[in-house]
């Protein structure tokens, strides 16, 4: 299903020295001086989207940022990803901004190009970025200027549960050599061999993770070097084609089989036991495979061999930015470097939000991990070994292809669009929406 040439690039290898343990470093965050200018205090503002258990380990880093920065206090807010990019909207539309923000890479141009974030080159003997590759940086830099610091890097992976696969007697093919054909046979296997009490994979059809892994592997970018859609209609019609021809052989769901249920491991249908095998962000395994029963599997995503490039690239998970209207600048830059370079406030977050860009904090992390944050970040490690293709900043729009791809994959699944007619609308709707 898979096909051109790879352009080498410089690779962010973040893992490179995740072997390292028990590198001692010292948290380089605070400086120990009050805060504002007066020595007054000043309470800074930090939002982002996650679950409860990421907003524990968030707040008990904040704490140490805390008694780091005498004078600065930091209020959050979290939410799930839907509303709160509603909502961050809404504030910024409002004139009411946070200091500090998780930022979609898909937001990141939008917001930098309406001048709604601040250059966080603009202090830089406060944040220090000298020890973050610069591969990483660029997914943040828009015309020279750097909008959002990855908060981590992150793919995506395949997850099966080995449970099901056993009871079943299916055999998961080798995740270092399968095709895209290799994934949907075992998918139909599952089915079969379940009865149709579990299906062989659920995915999100509708999440641009999916489509951008496949155009890489196709020798095309997704977004382009100079802001643009690049992946073509041909590729998009075969994705939606393959969870056509997937459900029509028994290894996917029929439509309607998922409903909106939350966004969390503990409520997916990998932990329910009804599906057998997802795509997931790999930083997520962890949760995925502790809520599932613990002997669920993290595999490569298929057709990485097959193909003429890497589909995989080392992408952010999501970035801090900083607003251009915050009242305490260079607070908030001491807060982006805390979150970036310090080890204690690491120590407590580990891979929540992918594995630290700063590899010497990312090799400090490593004894700490569990062994199955261990197999995420050696999962990192592993894939770039290869020469990964490149990855650029998502253009103006991006937001709009996003939802144009969830409203015609949801045509596709019905039945009331062909994956033709899908790719067709996608590609003129997304087109007409980038950079305007």
């Amino acid at each position: 299903m898979m096909t051109a040439e790879f352009q080498p690039r410089r690779r962010a290898i973040l893992a490179a020295g995740l072997g390292v343990a028990g590198l001692a470093l010292a948290g380089c965050a605070g400086t120990g001086n009050k805060a504002a200018a007066g020595g007054g205090p000043v309470e800074l503002n930090l939002v982002w989207w996650g679950d409860a258990n990421r907003a524990k380990v968030t707040e008990a880093a904040l704490r140490v940022f805390e008694s780091k920065n005498p004078g600065i206090t930091v209020k959050t807010e979290y939410q799930d990803s839907g509303p709160y990019a509603d909502k961050l909207a809404t504030r910024f539309a409002g004139g009411n901004p946070p200091d500090v923000l998780n930022m979609a890479n898909r937001s990141l141009l939008e917001y930098a190009q309406r001048g709604a974030l601040a250059d966080l080159k603009s202090h830089p003997d406060v944040l220090k970025l000298d020890s973050v590759p610069d591969v990483v940086l660029s997914r943040g830099t828009v015309e020279g200027k750097l909008y959002g610091i990855a908060t981590g890097v992150t793919t995506i992976g395949m997850v099966v549960n080995k449970t099901i696969t056993d009871q079943a007697g299916v055999s998961i093919p080798d995740d270092k050599s399968w095709t895209w054909q290799d994934f949907a046979r075992f998918s139909e296997q599952v089915t079969k061999k379940t009865g149709g009490k579990v299906y062989g994979t659920g995915y999100d059809v509708s999440t641009e993770t999916g489509p951008i892994l496949l155009a890489r592997q196709r020798g095309e970018d997704f977004y382009t070097k100079d802001n643009k859609l690049g992946v073509s209609e041909e590729t998009m019609r075969d994705w939606f084609q393959f969870s056509v021809d997937l459900r029509a052989a028994g290894g996917y769901p029929p439509a309607g089989f998922f409903e909106q249920i939350g966004g969390s491991a503990a409520q997916s249908y990998l932990a329910k036991g009804t599906i057998a095998s997802q795509i997931i962000p790999i930083n997520n395994y962890k949760a995925f495979n502790e809520a599932a029963g613990g002997n669920v599997v993290l595999l490569r995503m298929p057709g990485e061999t097959e193909s003429k490039r890497r589909g995989y690239s080392a992408d952010p998970s999501m970035l801090w930015s900083m607003a251009a209207k915050s009242k305490h600048p260079k607070e908030a830059a001491k807060l982006l470097d805390f979150l970036t370079n310090d080890v204690d406030g690491a120590s407590l977050t580990l891979t929540q939000r992918g594995v630290p860009i700063n590899p010497n904090v990312a090799a400090a992390i490593t004894p700490k991990l569990s062994g199955d944050d261990k197999k995420f970040v050696d999962f990192m490690a592993d894939i770039q070994k290869d020469e990964l293709p490149p990855a650029y900043v998502y253009p103006k729009g991006a937001s709009v292809v996003a939802d144009t791809l969830k409203q015609v994959a949801t045509e596709v699944e019905f039945g009331r669009m062909t994956p033709a007619d899908a790719a067709r609308q996608f590609m003129d709707k997304s087109n007409a929406a980038i950079n305007k």
